[in-house]
């Protein structure tokens, strides 16, 4: 295939894609990408250590 027809099927794919628009739902993309009830997310390890920062505090009154 010559140089010619080639950059002329690249021309008209570039010509399709600039024009191609697809249908979006977004309720279901805001679903998907949406943030989490706060009440589902527990650390349940949360109480089983210290915080760091309460450690460099006590260092520091040392």
């Amino acid at each position: 295939m010559g140089r010619g027809r080639q950059k002329a099927k690249h021309t008209k794919l570039a010509r399709e894609l600039k024009s191609f628009s697809p249908t979006v739902d977004y309720s279901a993309l805001e679903r998907e990408l949406g943030h989490p009830d706060d009440d589902q997310y527990v650390d349940r390890w949360a109480d089983q250590y210290a915080d760091e920062d309460e450690d460099e505090d006590e260092l520091e009154k040392a």
